[in-house]
């Protein structure tokens, strides 16, 4: 199982994040390792060696077929499902390793970065490009997006990803989050919600 995530995918994002407004000249791709999947609601144990942790919430899909170099017309057809999901980061380990020019992974990959919520058959949805998301911490609504403002739609995403990589059943891919990031702290109670259903729930620890 793969997870691949999207970076830089939300204009007002990588205005507050990474200081400019333009669209990638492509998809901005990353992995996490498998060992990153948190899920069934289990706690996150937030690591104390890695600095600031911050949530970005997102949209993930969840690939259903296998496919390689899949023309953007039919992406549709390699995936299933729904859900939210937080892709957590350490944010000062990402900054330096970027102002270095070195991959993100460390800052990205680390063991429990990648909750995902109880997944929603597509089906359910009019339009994949029009899912509203939020995330609440402690009952405030702290991040909210919709799927519409994605500077690479998820079909676009999945054409490009399939011509470096063989994607397969249960494959995930995280679409990209839009601003408002902060920092997570212990006793955090995060639920995620996929327009006004709640698909996340788990505690920091």
């Amino acid at each position: 199982m793969k997870i691949f995530a999207i970076g830089m995918n939300y204009t007002e994002h990588n205005k507050s994040l990474h200081g400019t407004l333009s669209k990638p000249e492509r998809p901005v791709i990353f992995t996490k390792a498998d060992s990153a999947l948190l899920n069934n609601g289990k706690p996150f144990f937030i690591p104390d060696h890695l600095g600031r942790i911050e949530y970005e919430t997102e949209l993930v899909v969840r690939i259903c077929k296998l496919g390689k170099t899949i023309p953007q017309r039919f992406a549709h057809r390699y995936y299933d499902a729904v859900t939210v999901g937080i892709d957590f980061t350490a944010r000062e380990m990402q900054r330096k390793l970027r102002e270095a020019g070195q991959p993100w992974e460390l800052a990205k990959g680390f063991d429990g970065s990648a909750a995902i919520g109880e997944w929603v058959d597509i089906q359910k949805f009019r339009d994949i490009q029009a899912i509203h998301f939020h995330l609440n911490i402690n009952g405030e609504n702290v991040q909210e997006g919709c799927s519409s403002d994605m500077l690479y739609k998820v079909d676009e995403i999945i054409s490009y990803i399939s011509q470096y990589f063989t994607l397969k059943t249960g494959d995930l891919l995280y679409t990209g989050c839009p601003t408002g990031c902060g920092p997570v702290k212990i006793d955090d109670h995060l639920e995620g919600y996929l327009e006004d259903r709640k698909v996340l729930d788990f505690m920091c620890k």
